[in-house]
């Protein structure tokens, strides 16, 4: 099922004034409500300000616009706040000291869960079981002579602070939107009255509205509602619902035409996925990707496949291989361009450890794709060696997000303890939630990989319950090593994560301040860089003094 909604709006205007509300609802195509949501807000211009109707109506059209082009993977929050905050700039730009001021109050409505935005007095309600709850404050001054004078406002300063709430949506609730030309003219009693009077959405706001008008309202009269019909299983099940029951391929052999692809080899098989290598009706390369035959009938398992498609196409052009779009398509499984690409742990046996040179090259290439990543809100889960990719002009490519995890998209985090042990982060071993800085450990395993050839822990199996200490700095491999080498690469694998880097921007500051040093080792004193030499000597000393002291005695 997916997630249905019944409804409905009214706004009129007052006795005394010009309507300066107004109302947005956006129902977008199947594909984007899954992944944005659908949008329901309400703005009420200020009309003291120069032009209430203008501030109130450009806020809900950018908020329209602007909200759908953010990336689909970002909570609904942050959009909201990056969006709100560009607008409220923007209305202060208009009229620099008669600023154009609008409350603004809204809903994205996404998978199983709602997201509210709050600013001014428009209220919302939640209506469930008879009982009406109010979600929002009003962001007015207290005082008995100023109680409808706005302390936020859109426009109204350069530090826009918004109420933000989040919540599960339930079959049977209902969302209200209010504006102060209703609520402050109807009790709560009455507005539950008319929500359990059983009209449908459209006409109960049409009558909250004219109730206020009734009952002496001055002010203009706006209702938005919507009813939670149904709510679906999970999150994306909007978009994938049609392909969840779909069968997976047969197993495919060499020759083989399988709708459209011709088969070439089994190119990888593992316990979660089968890629075969096949191509297309031009000769051109890709892989198809399925899943094992004894998962095949795995509901968990066939929704990470498609939750991975789904995530790398909106990752196209990001370093990520391109995906086929396969119209005809009516088995489980996606079809991947092939990569003319080596995986680093590859190149690493093949070539040994980097030169610090192309080494540094790379940690950057590295750092500004995990960085498109975070901005994402996508934690990859399995950022390995075998996972990077490398072609011969020097182009950096990420594959298999068969765990990777959207926050944004997933509020409940998977299990803990999925990925490559060696790579995994310390308090992952402790059952600690997915966290984009665990990706930043797994780099700098990876990096510190191809520069001494070792793990900085030591390798760690699947079994293992591993103690963290201290990491060997790499320079125990590479004397030759500038100290801020170190110091990068140890502070990306600290078994604290409160003593690593945040993100991918603060590691990238970080080298940036390392490379404006000279390469040159600065060398350390020498009882820290043998100390096993220093007790050498000591011990040596202590058995030549015994021996003249024994000699002595003797004569």
């Amino acid at each position: 099922m997916t997630l249905q909604l019944a409804l409905g709006e009214a706004s009129q205007r007052g006795p005394r004034r010009d309507n300066q509300d107004a109302l947005r609802v956006v129902t977008p195509a199947p594909a984007l409500a899954s992944s944005k949501g659908y949008l329901l807000a309400m703005a009420d211009g200020v009309s003291q300000c120069s032009d209430g109707a203008l501030a109130a109506q450009s806020s809900l059209q950018a908020l329209a616009m602007d909200y759908y082009a953010t990336p689909e993977t970002w909570p609904a929050t942050q959009s909201l706040e990056r969006l709100l905050q560009a607008h409220n700039r923007w209305l202060l730009a208009q009229a620099p000291g008669q600023s154009l001021l609008t409350t603004l109050s809204c809903l994205v409505l996404r998978g199983r869960r709602y997201t509210l935005a709050h600013i001014g007095d428009c209220r919302i309600y939640r209506y469930a079981d008879g009982r009406l709850q109010r979600l929002t404050e009003d962001h007015v001054w207290p005082q008995a002579n100023m109680q409808h004078v706005l302390r936020r406002a859109l426009g109204l300063d350069q530090s826009l602070q918004v109420d933000y709430q989040q919540g599960s949506l339930q079959p049977g609730e209902r969302y209200l939107l209010l504006s102060d030309g209703v609520w402050a003219y109807l009790a709560d009693s009455q507005i539950s009255q008319l929500l359990a009077a059983g009209h449908d959405c459209q006409a109960t706001c049409q009558a909250l509205v004219d109730s206020a008008l009734r009952n002496g309202g001055q002010d203009n009269a706006s209702a938005l509602l919507v009813h939670v019909l149904g709510v679906p299983e999970n999150e994306l099940a909007a978009e994938l619902q049609e392909r969840q029951d779909w069968p997976t391929p047969p197993r495919l052999q060499p020759g083989q035409h399988f709708e459209g692809w011709q088969v070439e080899a089994l190119w990888r098989r593992s316990r979660q996925a089968v890629l075969y290598r096949v191509r297309d009706a031009q000769g051109l390369p890709w892989l198809l990707k399925t899943l094992p035959e004894e998962l095949a009938t795995d509901s968990a398992a066939r929704q990470a496949l498609l939750h991975e498609e789904w995530l790398m196409r909106r990752l196209a052009g990001q370093s990520v291989a391109d995906l086929h779009d396969m119209p005809g398509r009516r088995h489980l499984y996606f079809v991947q361009r092939q990569l003319d690409a080596q995986p680093l742990s590859t190149l690493l046996e093949q070539q040994g450890p980097w030169r610090l040179a192309p080494w540094l090259e790379l940690m950057r290439a590295m750092l500004g794709l995990l960085g498109q990543l975070q901005r994402r809100h996508i934690v990859h889960r399995d950022l390995t060696l075998d996972n990077l990719l490398l072609d011969a002009q020097g182009r950096l490519y990420l594959v298999d997000f068969g765990l990777a995890y959207c926050p944004g998209l997933h509020p409940e985090a998977p299990p803990a303890g999925a990925g490559t042990p060696s790579y995994l982060a310390p308090e992952l071993f402790a059952g600690a939630a997915p966290h984009s800085q665990q990706d930043l450990y797994a780099l700098g395993v990876g990096l510190y990989r191809l520069l001494t050839g070792h793990y900085p822990y030591g390798e760690i199996e699947a079994f293992q319950r591993p103690r963290f200490g201290v990491a060997k700095p790499p320079s125990r491999y590479r004397p030759e090593l500038p100290d801020w080498v170190d110091a990068l690469l140890l502070d990306a694998l600290h078994a604290d994560p409160r003593q690593r880097y945040e993100s991918a921007e603060h590691w990238q500051h970080a080298l940036q301040q390392g490379e404006r040093r000279p390469l040159r080792h600065t060398a350390q004193p020498w009882l820290i860089r043998q100390p096993l030499r220093l007790w050498q000597g000591i011990a040596l000393l202590a058995l030549l003094g015994n021996l003249l002291l024994l000699i002595a005695l003797l004569h």
